[in-house]
């Protein structure tokens, strides 16, 4: 009888390269925070990289295309006091980015798709919530305008962007610094790790921690977690002799791993990417010249070993790109951008193939930019997976969309006239109107503005009364 020895995969000849030297970004001044964040952002229209800055906190957003020496005059995001730590863009709006910063805010802008001429130094909210430093921001996977911060006061706030409000706080789960949190697939359940070497997962509606595991990595350096398509838990930590080291864990029974692998001795915190469609972790460990890669699969040892990505220079931080940005001609299943001191390099890995076909096996559909439920929808105890869309022709990005935020007024304590909507008329599809929703909507603002109107009045009448009673 013969063996096979050689593991069947399509994915065992994954191969990394990368860009040509006119398609890296050059001339950039790389943040040198010391954060474990990655640093870097991408969507299928801009890239974002945290940069030194004077005086606060920045950013930089390039087109895809502007490769090559950017501008020194180039204008850069600024509206943080301090340091910016974490930048993560809206996966149901390319032209809208969060970022959290050192001066416990967060603020999220709506980048043009021109280039500006000067700073954008105003952002369409600022959400202020936190006590201490803000450094993890996650969008939910399928809820629209619905985001994730979390602080060095060790609190998780889960926001609704579109008006403000603060949805959920999660403020007595986690005793020390929270190092990494993680959606699941359709935004019910948090996979968190913190300083205090527990692995929790979380139920954010509820409030309630409904798994936890202690020391999954015995060393004291931090741990990332992310859940998988399988719905298991991909750790990346170190060992009591400060050896970095895999795991793959079932929520149900996090007594023992289902898989358990030590990698090798270095100081760099290991960056889990993970992609659901061909459940291919990538491995980017902050200070590394490079990239491990892994297939999860349901067959022993489970985390299967690939292939390494090597270069000579170290990565400073690292961008991962959304699939539906990727190129489905050349077979290319994932790209990444690197960050060096003074540039970003693109590279690609790549399924080598013959033919020019598109090839079904590697692109199954993805995820794509429309949300699945409104922020109130998710609120109220609803779940949906992501709407997914095919890339056999390839995805062109939206026009601009822009962000309406519609602020509560503050001032005024009653509830809003007329009924309460998820999504504006303006928001929704023509072809869903009816004449009726249009009539309700016009009534329902012109009731809010008369309110509005009155609400100033009366404010006017008593500065009035305030300024006689002065003199």
């Amino acid at each position: 009888m013969s063996r096979r020895v050689v593991r069947q995969s399509k994915f065992r000849h994954v191969f990394g390269q990368a860009a040509k030297a006119d398609q890296a970004y050059e001339d950039i001044r790389v943040s040198k925070v010391t954060w474990d964040s990655s640093f870097c952002a991408v969507n299928p229209k801009f890239l974002a990289i945290i940069v030194e800055a004077g005086g606060g906190g920045a950013f930089i957003v390039l087109p895809l295309a502007k490769t090559g020496r950017v501008d020194k005059n180039y204008p850069l995001v600024t509206g943080h006091t301090a340091p910016v730590l974490d930048i993560d863009w809206c996966p149901h709006n390319d032209n809208v980015i969060a970022s959290a910063s050192d001066d416990t805010t967060i603020m999220v802008w709506q980048i043009p798709d021109y280039t500006p001429v000067r700073n954008i130094t105003e952002p369409v909210i600022t959400l202020e919530g936190h006590s201490k430093r803000v450094g993890i921001l996650s969008w939910h996977p399928t809820a629209r305008n619905v985001l994730l911060s979390a602080g060095g006061d060790n609190v998780i706030i889960i926001w609704n962007v579109g008006t403000g409000e603060v949805l959920l706080s999660l403020d007595d789960m986690h005793p020390d610094v929270i190092h990494s949190v993680c959606w699941n697939s359709n935004g019910s359940l948090l996979a968190t790790t913190c300083k205090d070497k527990t692995l929790r997962i979380i139920d954010p509606r509820k409030g309630q921690v409904v798994a936890e595991r202690f020391a999954a990595h015995e060393g004291m350096r931090p741990m990332r977690a992310v859940f998988t398509r399988q719905g298991h838990i991909f750790t990346t930590g170190f060992t009591r002799m400060s050896q970095r080291e895999l795991g793959l864990w079932d929520p149900n029974n996090f007594e023992e791993p289902v898989a358990l692998q030590e990698m090798d001795t270095s100081n760099g915190v290991l960056l889990p990417f993970y992609d659901p469609d061909s459940s291919i972790v990538y491995l980017c460990g902050k200070g590394d010249s490079s990239i491990r890669y892994f297939e999860i699969t349901e067959e022993p040892p489970f985390v299967h070993y690939l292939n390494t990505f090597s270069s000579k220079e170290p990565q400073r931080g690292m961008g991962f790109m959304p699939k539906r940005g990727l190129d489905v001609s050349k077979c290319e299943i994932a790209r990444f951008y690197k960050l060096h001191e003074r540039k970003c390099e693109p590279i690609i890995m790549t399924v080598p193939r013959k033919s020019d076909l598109f090839q079904d096996d590697l692109y199954p559909d993805t995820p794509g930019p429309e949300p699945a439920l409104e922020a109130d929808e998710w609120l109220s105890g609803q779940d949906a997976e992501p709407v997914l869309i095919s890339l056999r022709d390839g995805y062109v990005p939206p026009k601009h969309r822009e962000l309406r935020v519609s602020k509560r007024n503050i001032l005024d304590v009653r509830p809003p006239a007329g009924p309460r909507r998820s999504q504006s008329a303006s928001d929704t599809p023509l072809a869903q109107h009816t004449l009726e929703t249009l009539l309700e909507e016009i009534k329902a603002l012109r009731e809010r503005v008369q309110a509005q109107e009155q609400r100033i009045t009366a404010l006017e009448n008593m500065l009035c009364e305030l300024v006689d009673g002065t003199d």
